[in-house]
């Protein structure tokens, strides 16, 4: 376990990748002895100094849920970051692309929540309850520790490579809709990149979310009414430049869109 000294140092580093756009060295090669617990402390303190600078949580991100992404990442357990309100654009907004890091987009499901998800034992049912819509998301991936040989202990520290997310579409009713089939079409400048299946999402989008819930239960939190939670991606992340132009079609849930300038 790292000292108190070498956390703050290292969010230290991040909060300045983040305002120059200059990746860190890879934390794992630099300190080898480095824990999960660890990455998390550095989100933690990088949360809590975000706060009291001003900005307002609005919710959670879940990441490396499916096996799309687990295989695009060579990470196999899910890990989860911080949404503040300044990352949730509205569909159809211009993004500056060098506000990131050579952004990434990935195809998501977010679940907007009217009641609070308590773990330790939380389930898919009362992630159901809890969910008053469900709406088709983007997530824009940033990163600020270089991503060559990342692992889990990079990319929690890095929360979990949360750049933005952009919503759009139907929101839905949990129960209108089986969430497991829910598909969807990937383009960039009008060409198809990806597509796939919410299901790939730990069998369920839903599934997330209670992982979520009773992960963060053993630091005293829970996941609160009015949170938006993004569930994770099922297609892998696509690369976009300056001047693209992306669409998701998510079918009945309609489109979300962004173009990067």
């Amino acid at each position: 376990m790292l000292n108190d000294e070498t956390i703050t140092q290292i969010a230290d580093e991040l909060v300045r990748a983040g305002q120059d756009r200059v990746p860190v060295k890879r934390l794992t090669a630099r300190f080898p002895d480095m824990t999960v617990e660890d990455s998390y402390r550095v989100q933690d303190l990088w949360r809590r100094r975000s706060e009291a600078n001003g900005r307002v949580l609005a919710g959670r991100k879940i990441g490396l849920t499916s096996r799309a992404m687990q295989m695009a990442t060579g990470i196999t357990e899910p890990d989860y970051g911080i949404i503040f309100d300044d990352m949730v654009l509205d569909g159809g907004c211009t993004v500056e692309w060098d506000r990131y890091t050579h952004p990434r987009i990935e195809m998501e499901l977010a679940f907007v929540l009217k009641e609070d998800v308590s773990g330790p034992n939380a389930n898919i049912f009362d992630v159901l309850r809890a969910t008053e819509y469900v709406v088709p998301a983007l997530e824009i991936l940033d990163s600020r520790i270089e991503m060559e040989g990342r692992t889990i202990v990079d990319t929690i520290s890095d929360n979990a490579a949360m750049g933005a997310m952009v919503i759009g579409g139907n929101p839905m009713k949990p129960d209108a809709i089986d969430l497991r089939w829910v598909s969807g079409i990937l383009y960039k400048n009008q060409i198809v990149e990806e597509t796939g299946v919410a299901a790939g999402v730990l069998n369920h989008p839903a599934a997330g979310v209670y992982w979520l819930a009773n992960k963060i239960a053993a630091h005293g939190d829970v996941l609160k009414a009015g949170e938006i939670i993004l569930a994770g991606s099922f297609t892998r992340p696509m690369w976009v430049d300056k001047g693209d132009t992306v669409l998701a079609d998510y079918g009945p849930m309609g489109t979300v869109a962004c173009r990067f300038v």
